[in-house]
């Protein structure tokens, strides 16, 4: 006896398949450190397996580890020029080691290389090897992958290590369209997505998460909540003229208000200058703080004086970095942090708006003294506006690289929750 099903009937029963096939969500810690700021994952890799400590970078175009010194693993395999690997991986070029007097991981004879970076000290290199090895990835309470042949760079150059946090070995890199991206590996497997939301934690001592996969996210206030209901999404703008910028993700800003007032800013620095490859809004996990143009952080700093309460004394600023800092004698608490002037980052249209709370709009430096968290940009040739930790901290962002946007979540504190509310079988 045979059935004959109809084709509708038939497709969705194959989409149902797709579907459940691709809805795990891997859960990727995140930990703040106290010392540099830095945003830190760690996962494991090698034969025998050793946890390795990562920076997470947004823009990296791979995973990539120091191999300098006492890379030891059986299952490391240098990718042979014109290999499937290589090829997979866009190499820059191929070739023999030059580097060392003898062969080692991260420099092999017929080799393919790719560049890297270190976005902390704006550092390219292409002589990282690309090469694989075993990797495990995930905690709970999502799902741990092995990945037998994960591939990654592994670099020789001790440039490549600089300013990067004590115990931090590498980067793990979510690039948007580097086929050798954290994101887009994982994604071959057919559990998961090229889709991922960051979750900072603004705490040093309680983990922030990275969740990979379609989702839907949690986290508990007690109760379990889906974060990702209710996101603002905007699309991505490509950079493609930028060198080695094209894995960054930048997004359209049209305007900035503060207390709900439009500051006076020159409108041509929001967009991408084309021939200068400069401005526009890129989102960044490897800055501490937002970085403005000086034009734009003028006219931010003046509008946001002029709305905060007349009896707050403006001070010395105790750091550097900052160049607003005011008395917090009589700045109120909110269940979103101190209660100074909100900050609307407004994108594709006026209705869709990114709103910036206290708690991430400032930092408390010391007992009497807080101080803006968005700082004046020292270098030419940069974004105009780089969005940076501090601001995405308790906020869930929503990577849909298929769709080519992203999403925001407000402040997660007014839905008494946070980023390090994501497992509850761990007392944070």
């Amino acid at each position: 006896m045979t059935f004959k099903f109809p084709l509708s009937l038939l497709i969705l029963f194959l989409l149902l398949n797709i579907f459940l096939c691709s809805s795990e969500v891997l859960y990727l810690p995140v930990t703040k450190d106290a010392s540099t700021l830095q945003y830190i994952t760690e996962v494991s890799q090698r034969t025998p397996l050793i946890p390795i400590k990562l920076l997470v970078h947004l823009g990296g175009r791979s995973l990539w580890v120091d191999c300098d010194k006492g890379f030891k693993s059986s299952t490391y395999k240098p990718g042979v020029c014109n290999s499937t690997q290589c090829t997979y991986s866009n190499p820059n070029y191929c070739g023999d080691c030059i580097l060392k007097p003898k062969l080692q991981p991260g420099c092999n004879n017929n080799s393919c290389y790719i560049w890297g970076e270190n976005p902390l000290i704006d550092w390219f290199d292409d002589s990282a090897e690309i090469a694989d090895d075993v990797l495990v990835i995930g905690s709970t309470p999502g799902v741990r992958v092995t990945w037998p042949r994960f591939i990654f760079a592994c670099f020789v150059s001790p440039n490549m290590v600089r300013l990067l946090a004590n115990g931090v070995t590498g980067i793990a890199g979510f690039g948007r369209e580097s086929p050798i991206s954290i994101p887009n590996q994982l994604a071959l497997d057919p559990r998961f997505t090229k889709k991922f939301g960051i979750c900072l934690s603004s705490s040093t001592t309680s983990r922030g998460v990275i969740f990979i996969g379609s989702g839907p996210y949690y986290v508990y206030n007690p109760k379990k909540i889906d974060i990702s209901n209710n996101i603002l999404y905007t699309k991505l703008i490509a950079n493609k003229n930028a060198f080695l910028v094209t894995q960054e993700y930048y997004i359209q800003v049209s305007s900035i208000k503060i207390a709900g007032q439009d500051i006076p800013l020159n409108k041509t620095l929001l967009s991408i200058n084309k021939k200068d490859i400069d401005g526009g809004t890129r989102i960044s996990t490897a800055s501490p703080y937002t970085i403005l143009h000086p034009s734009i952080y003028y006219a931010f700093k003046t509008a946001f004086i002029n709305a905060l309460p007349k009896n707050v004394a403006l001070v010395e600023s105790p750091m550097k970095q900052f160049g607003l800092c005011f008395s917090s004698k009589n700045i109120k608490s909110t269940n979103v942090g101190p209660a100074v002037p909100v900050i609307d980052i407004v994108l594709h249209k006026p209705s869709a708006f990114w709103r910036i709370y206290g708690t991430n709009s400032v930092v408390q430096v010391n007992k009497d003294v807080m101080c803006l968290a968005f700082v004046k940009q020292d270098e030419e040739r940069e974004p105009s506006i780089v969005i940076g930790g501090h601001q995405l901290e308790e906020n869930l962002l929503i990577f849909d690289l298929p769709g080519k946007k992203i999403g925001f979540s407000s402040s997660l504190k007014l839905q008494q929750t946070s980023c390090s509310q994501y497992d509850n079988t761990i007392l944070h």
